[in-house]
């Protein structure tokens, strides 16, 4: 399946909630871009897009659950969510998997070892920061502390005027 497709599934999954959507098309854009400058291999871009679309499919259902969408139930609610989601994707069980893993580790900033996992991190800030309107500390922090890829980076200061 395309990622076209996926979206295009996302989107009516989220059913009318354009804070929902906005954010994960954000997120996805913010993803994309960063993975294309940093040249990753396209099979990881794909599944980066993937995870990037579906990040936050547990949002609904922690609401519900929960009455908020806290990153560790996101993560912990989003892993048989998204498995079941992408069942009839035509995705093999590997590239499932690594997607699940990375919405299972979306909020999880510590112990990064890949990069589709720290895009997704830096391209979920970034959409949180600009839809949340952090403060410029609180980005310069984050951006210090957390950030490693050069074009993240260049893409963060350049979102938030740094």
């Amino acid at each position: 399946m395309k990622v076209s497709r996926i979206m295009e599934k996302m989107i009516a999954f989220s059913e009318g909630n354009i804070h929902d959507i906005d954010h994960f098309v954000r997120v996805w854009n913010y993803a994309k871009t960063i993975s294309e400058l940093e040249e990753i291999d396209s099979e990881i871009q794909f599944i980066l897009e993937v995870a990037a679309i579906t990040h936050d499919i547990a949002c609904p259902l922690c609401r519900e659950k929960y009455g908020n969408t806290n990153g560790k139930h996101q993560e912990e609610e989003g892993v048989p969510l998204v498995k079941a989601f992408l069942s009839d994707s035509g995705m093999t069980k590997a590239q499932i998997d690594r997607v699940a893993f990375l919405v299972g580790h979306h909020h999880t900033f510590k112990e990064i070892d890949s990069l589709d996992w720290q895009i997704l991190i830096e391209a979920d800030y970034i959409a949180n920061a600009t839809e949340n309107g952090y403060s410029k500390e609180n980005i310069s922090i984050f951006i210090q502390r957390f950030m490693k890829t050069e074009s993240g980076i260049r893409l963060a200061h350049a979102v938030f005027c740094l």
